[in-house]
């Protein structure tokens, strides 16, 4: 049964943003640039993507023990990462449960040749829409956070279908509004965004594409 979750939100609302520098700052010129999910998309400028992710310790603890509460995750337990960047809740999922078996894709090599080095041999480059090379329901939980609204709707249902294969628990994180507001503002500071939702569209979506797991929305406010 699907559950709406807050795991990630309290993180996402710490940041600061200036929708509209955004958007006035050389905006289709910076979403060429960050869709090659090289090195300005992470660790360049902020007009590009993230103007630098650094791990930072603490900062993805909580959500580790979230997901491991939610979950109850052992500490043999088999965890997936479609979308994982550089590992950072990889990173601190196995220092939680130093016996788990961590697996994490992305489609960035930057972003695994920078990984956190304690796991970076646990990671490996694949595009989230395409076939994963994993036995149906190996995993004991797949996550997948700020990642799948970067697809083509087409492409979400490949990805959707493959995550809700592999995995016995899902948890998705994506970018969402819930009014015009948040839909502007969503809209100017988005490089990668492909898919621009309402949580009732991508609610049903889920239900549309045979997705069973649960979600959490970010908003723009």
């Amino acid at each position: 049964m699907k559950q709406l979750l807050n795991f990630v939100s309290g993180l996402h609302t710490k940041t600061k943003r200036n929708y509209i520098e955004r958007m006035n700052d050389q905006k289709i010129e910076c979403m060429t640039m960050a869709k090659k999910y090289g090195q300005e998309y992470w660790d360049g400028e902020r007009k590009y993507g993230y103007g630098g992710y650094r791990y930072m310790p603490g900062r993805w603890e909580p959500v580790a023990k979230k997901l491991i509460e939610k979950y109850h995750l052992p500490d043999n337990a088999k965890i997936l990462d479609v979308g994982c960047g550089k590992g950072f809740l990889l990173f601190e999922l196995k220092k939680l449960l130093p016996h788990c078996t961590i697996k994490g894709l992305d489609i960035s090599s930057y972003a695994i040749d920078n990984a956190k080095e304690e796991i970076k041999n646990y990671l490996f480059i694949h595009n989230a829409k395409d076939p994963y090379h994993f036995e149906d329901q190996e995993f004991d939980l797949v996550i997948s956070i700020t990642t799948l609204h970067n697809l083509k709707i087409n492409d979400l249902k490949s990805a959707l279908g493959e995550i809700e294969r592999v995995g016995k628990n899902k948890y998705l994180v994506v970018e969402s509004f819930r009014n015009d507001e948040e839909l502007f503002n969503l809209e100017c500071w988005a490089l990668t965004c492909q898919a621009f939702f309402s949580p009732e569209e991508w609610i049903w979506i889920f239900d549309q594409f045979g997705y069973r797991g649960d979600y959490e929305f970010i908003y723009f406010d």
